[in-house]
Formats: C-alpha cells, sequence, structure tokens
C-alpha cells in the first residue's frame, strides 16, 4: 500500500487516504436513528388495508378498520367494546370543545353604532321612496307628460 500511497492524486472525487473509512469500518457505526414510538405507531395506523363492507370491497386504513371493529362488537352487546367506544367518544366530544373557539363579540361598540347608522339610513332612504311612489300614485292622473 505504500506504493499506492505515492502514486496516488488527492482532487475532487478522491479524498486524502487518512481520512477515508478504513476497512470493514462503517461510516454510521451508530446506525440510522430509530423513529418515536408516536410515530411509529401513527404510520402503522394509517397504512391502508382491503375490507369487505356489505359485500363491498373498500380500501380503509387500519385505523379506520378498528373503529369499524369496535363498533360492530359494541353493537352486539360486547360490554367491554361498549364501554371503550364510550370512553372515546367522551374524549373525541372533549377534545372538540377544547379546539372549538370561545364566542366572541365580533363587532366593537364603535362597530355597532356604524351598522345602526347605516341600518337608519338605509330604512329613511326606503320610506322616502315609498312615499315619492304613493305621492305620484295619488297625484297622476294618466293624462300629463310626467305620468309613468
Amino acid at each position: 500500500m505504500a506504493d499506492d500511497e505515492h502514486d496516488y492524486k488527492v482532487g475532487p472525487g478522491s479524498p486524502p487516504l487518512n481520512t477515508l473509512f478504513k476497512k470493514g469500518q462503517s461510516g454510521n457505526p451508530g446506525g440510522r436513528r430509530k423513529k418515536p414510538l408516536p410515530a411509529l405507531l401513527a404510520d402503522a395506523l394509517n397504512e391502508t388495508v382491503y375490507v369487505t363492507i356489505d359485500g363491498e370491497r373498500r380500501q380503509i386504513t387500519k385505523r379506520e378498520a378498528i373503529v369499524h371493529q369496535l363498533v360492530n362488537k359494541s353493537t352486539t352487546a360486547d360490554l367491554r367494546a361498549t364501554k371503550m367506544l364510550f370512553d372515546m367518544m367522551k374524549e373525541a366530544e372533549q377534545k372538540a370543545d377544547a379546539v372549538a373557539p370561545a364566542e366572541k363579540n365580533v363587532f366593537a361598540p364603535t362597530d355597532k353604532e356604524v351598522v345602526r347608522n347605516l341600518v337608519e339610513r338605509i330604512r329613511r332612504q326606503v320610506l322616502a321612496e315609498m312615499a315619492e311612489k304613493q305621492r305620484k300614485a295619488a297625484g297622476s292622473t294618466g293624462d300629463g307628460p310626467d305620468d309613468e
């Protein structure tokens, strides 16, 4: 190997020999990082499977298949499945309530004042137009050029 070292030219694509991995040595001795358990569980539950529902073959996730099985077992009076289903429903409702934003007043007092003034102005305009139509209808004889 000593002769090879003198003939070896360092350059692009040819790193120095002292920085290369030794024969049999891995470039990553610790191996690839392991996924955390929640990520592994999510990946497994999102895999798809084929199931037959009402004679029709469908592709659904394992997560959906588990829920279908749990609901079907609870409808056959399986008390453990029913309790699990009720617990899951209660937890889902609590999460939905926590996520739902609390109703807040959309309009500030100044906004309410602007809307009230706008409504009043439109109401006066509509009443004025109605009064104008009634006045024209009462004053028209059908002979004049001003009549509609």
